[in-house]
């Protein structure tokens, strides 16, 4: 499945980047995850709980972060399996600046497999662009929150 969508930051790349790279904000902002451990170099352990339709899954996943250029783009790539099957994916993330904004643009292709997979196969795209829009809403607000010159309220 191949989902692609951009999302616009009122913050410069590396105020984006930073938050958008940090495991500890990625871990409260992506929907179903239970805290990222790290593994290795910008590589991580997950559990992720996520749901399709009525049938849900809780998935042992390893996230990694590859070919990164700074403040521009880096491959996100996801390895997951639990008792809902499995789930996998890539998503290349581009920053582009302009002005002191940023778009965000993702470029993603997922497979799942199992029972979420067999049931929940008509929904799957939508729900798995809710969830790349409830991450981007949530990382908003962080990018907000850690911008320099705001309190914890992101007010100036």
């Amino acid at each position: 499945m191949k989902i692609t969508a951009s999302y616009d930051f009122e913050e410069t790349a590396p105020n984006v980047w930073a938050v958008l790279t940090d495991p500890e904000i990625l871990a409260r902002c992506i929907p179903g995850c239970e805290g990222l451990k790290p593994v290795g170099n910008d590589e991580y352990q997950a559990v992720l709980t996520v749901g399709v339709g009525p049938i849900r899954g809780r998935y042992d996943a390893t996230i990694s972060m590859r070919d990164q250029v700074l403040h521009q783009s880096y491959r996100l790539a996801v390895q997951g399996t639990g008792g809902g099957g499995f789930v996998s994916g890539e998503a290349f993330i581009t920053l582009v600046e302009r002005e002191g904004k940023t778009t965000v643009t993702v470029d993603s292709d997922s497979q799942a497999g199992g029972p979420v997979a067999r049931i929940g196969q008509r929904l799957m795209e939508s729900v798995a662009k809710m969830m790349m829009d409830q991450f981007f809403g949530r990382l908003r607000e962080a990018v907000r929150e850690a911008a320099p010159g705001t309190d914890q309220a992101g007010r100036v």
